[in-house]
This record gives C-alpha cells, sequence and structure tokens, in this order.
C-alpha cells in the first residue's frame, strides 16, 4: 500500500529532497508551493492525505495559518512541521496549533522517513481495530471513526489530542508518568520533550474542560504525571 504524503514548500530543492524521501520509503508525495494551494489540496483531498509535511515560511502565507485552519476545519491528517527555525517559540507554537511533530532543516533523511512511517501506523492502528465505543464518565468515543463526544457533543481534536483522550479514557483513574505517555502516544523514535507534553496537556484541556484553568478531568500530578477523572 502506498501512503500518500502532501509536501508544502516553496523551496524547489527541499520539495526534490522530501518527495526522495517519501519515494525512497514506498510513498506517494504531491507537492505545492504556497499556503493557498494546500489548502486547496486538503480541502479537496484530506480524506486520501495520510500525512502532511509543512514548511512554516512560505510565500503567501505561514504554515502556522495553514495548521490553524484545517485543525478548526476539522482535518486531522497528521502534521510534521519542517522548518528552517529553530527557535523553542515555533517549535511550541506549532504543536500548540495542532502540528504532532516538529523537525528542523537540515535533517537527516533516514530519521525524517521513519517518523513519518511510524506517525503514520498509528494513526491507521486507530482505525484498524474493531468497532467499538468506549464511555467513559460524560465522554464517548467510536474507536472505529476515533470521534469523540462530551455529552453528546462532537470535540474536534487533532491526532495527537485524540490519541491522548483515548488513552485516558480506556485507563480512567489511572496515573501516567511522561515517560509512559511519551511511550504510548510517540513510540521511541520519536523524543520529546516535558513542554511538548503540557502543551499538548494543555490544548486537550482548552477542549474537553469547563474551564482549562481549574481543570475537573485531567489532573496534574505534581513531580509524576497525569490522572483522567471522567
Amino acid at each position: 500500500m502506498s501512503y500518500h504524503v502532501l509536501i508544502v514548500d516553496d523551496d524547489p530543492a527541499i520539495c526534490k529532497l522530501l518527495s526522495k524521501v517519501m519515494i525512497s520509503n514506498e510513498m506517494d508525495p504531491l507537492v505545492v508551493n504556497s499556503g493557498a494551494a494546500a489548502l486547496d489540496v486538503i480541502a479537496r483531498q484530506s480524506g486520501t492525505l495520510d500525512m502532511i509535511l509543512m514548511d512554516i515560511t512560505l510565500g503567501d502565507m505561514e504554515g502556522f495559518d495553514v495548521i490553524q485552519t484545517i485543525r478548526r476545519n476539522g482535518v486531522t491528517t497528521p502534521v510534521i512541521i519542517i522548518s528552517g527555525r529553530n527557535e523553542d517559540y515555533d517549535f511550541m507554537y506549532g504543536l500548540s496549533l495542532g502540528a504532532d511533530d516538529y523537525v528542523t532543516k537540515p535533517f537527516r533523511p533516514q530519521i525524517l522517513g521513519a517518523k513519518v512511517k511510524a506517525l503514520i501506523r498509528r494513526s491507521k492502528s486507530f482505525s484498524q481495530e474493531n468497532s467499538q465505543q468506549i464511555s467513559c464518565g460524560p465522554f464517548l468515543c467510536d474507536t472505529t471513526t476515533m470521534r469523540f463526544y462530551k455529552n453528546n457533543v462532537e470535540l474536534n481534536l487533532s491526532e495527537k489530542e485524540r490519541s491522548l483522550l483515548l488513552l485516558f479514557v480506556r485507563h480512567p483513574q489511572q496515573v501516567f508518568t511522561k515517560d509512559m505517555i511519551y511511550e504510548q502516544i510517540w513510540g521511541n523514535l520519536i523524543a520529546v520533550d516535558d513542554n511538548a507534553i503540557m502543551v499538548y496537556i494543555n490544548r486537550l484541556r482548552s477542549k474537553i474542560e469547563d474551564n482549562a484553568r481549574t481543570p475537573q478531568h485531567i489532573i496534574t500530578i505534581r513531580g509524576v504525571g497525569y490522572r483522567f477523572v471522567p
């Protein structure tokens, strides 16, 4: 099976390199050079895209704007930002908008290929599960469609937010250390620091809590990790 990867970058040399990396990993790359073109393709083909590789600095808009728009529109296709900007602010901001990983240029092609395949496998594994609904307090998860609801209202979650919430609703009241979350959500291939975990937790809280500043569901266990309370 060939996976479909959308490459969004206005540098022809980078596009060529990324295309080679994807082809060498038996994936089918589609290249666009602007944010507007990316939004058009995603709007028409989001159901067939398995991965989006997104540069930040585009000619017509920032890649951040593209990510924010597609996540607002309910597109959950995994996104890896690939950028020459290596400031912590850019990294944390990209994750807060719903990106699944952030890779700085220059990158190691073999490592990038492995990350893309690992993230796609995790995304696809959800849809391969048997049809099942998990009810946990006010939350309901359909593991076939990976759609989540709170009080019968659907939640608009990114790929990583869905992975986190699924982990929590499957194990209510269990305390998860940060290392446990790393292993369950990212696997051993991808190194994620404590700040990145906090970004995803805070973003998920903003979508499932009545008041994210005083969370009632995702409880911080200081010095240990997090516990999910239905």
